[in-house]
């Protein structure tokens, strides 16, 4: 993994945070606000982090935080990092490793994203089922990583039983979630309307610039990921205007809060059912 220690960073994590959930969440784009709901908070800037540099993307405020959710500990990591900003793969997909490494069983993946499938529509929640790699580049390339597999199995990248987990939770709150497939693309310029058409061809739904390394990851390693996208814009082409990143943000603000009502009942399910998966 070149310069970057996995075990380095994540001793450093374990010293410096009160404990490590064994729940993990990624915030996209404009879901930062997220974390404000949680009580009995640490973080650690991701520039304090061995080999971690600092994440210059608006919209993401780079740090580990972790806190209680309700009744349950949750590991936030807010803001990411991706290819585009010319960061090599294995650093893109370092966070996960490292929530690997200190014990995190499950991640939750969010995004923003343009929607693809026309019946979808700017605020509308994707549970992800599926995604294609329009990356064209792998995070696992090169040598094997410490606990990681060769050739791992990605037939099934989303967990059913932690989509189902998030079904009902979404069911008891009368929030409606669309379910879909998510197209990663290596951006940071948006696509353009003969790219989305050739997307939508392929089989995608919404498409977006990041969470597809981070899977490979996270499977490579036996960690199970659940994954929503939530639906910022109509994707070039289809919705007859012009794309801002400072619009993906806002709206990504303005339709987050039912995403996080969705997270506050959805992770203290995933961690009971993190914790009997471990017992068995």
């Amino acid at each position: 993994m070149g310069a970057f220690d996995v075990r380095t960073a994540a001793d450093f994590l374990r010293s410096e945070l009160p404990s490590v959930p064994r729940v993990s969440v990624v915030l996209g784009s404009g879901l930062g606000q997220l974390v404000e709901g949680l009580s009995h908070t640490a973080s650690v800037a991701f520039e304090d982090v061995p080999g971690f540099p600092p994440s210059r993307v608006e919209g993401h405020a780079a740090r580990f935080v972790v806190g209680r959710l309700g009744e349950a500990e949750v590991l936030f990591q807010c803001g990411r990092y991706h290819l585009y900003e010319g960061h090599p793969p294995d650093l893109v997909v370092a966070p996960v490793r490292v929530a690997a490494r200190l014990g995190v069983q499950v991640v939750v993946f969010t995004n923003a994203g343009g929607a693809i499938r026309p019946t979808i529509e700017p605020g509308d929640l994707v549970l992800l089922d599926d995604h294609i790699n329009a990356m064209f580049r792998s995070p696992l390339l090169g040598p094997v990583q410490d606990g990681e597999a060769r050739f791992p199995d990605m037939s099934t990248p989303y967990d059913s039983v932690l989509q189902q987990i998030a079904l009902d939770a979404a069911l008891d709150l009368g929030i409606i979630l669309v379910r879909g497939t998510y197209a990663g693309v290596l951006g940071p310029a948006y696509e353009t309307a003969a790219e989305v058409r050739m997307l939508g061809r392929l089989g995608a739904d919404v498409v977006g610039m990041s969470t597809v390394p981070e899977v490979i990851a996270a499977r490579a390693l036996g960690v199970r990921c659940l994954g929503f996208t939530l639906v910022t814009n109509k994707a070039t082409g289809l919705g007859g205007g012009r794309l801002a990143h400072e619009e993906v943000i806002e709206v990504g603000r303005d339709s987050g809060g039912r995403l996080g009502r969705l997270l506050a009942h959805v992770i203290p399910r995933l961690q009971a059912d993190a914790q009997s998966t471990s017992t068995r």
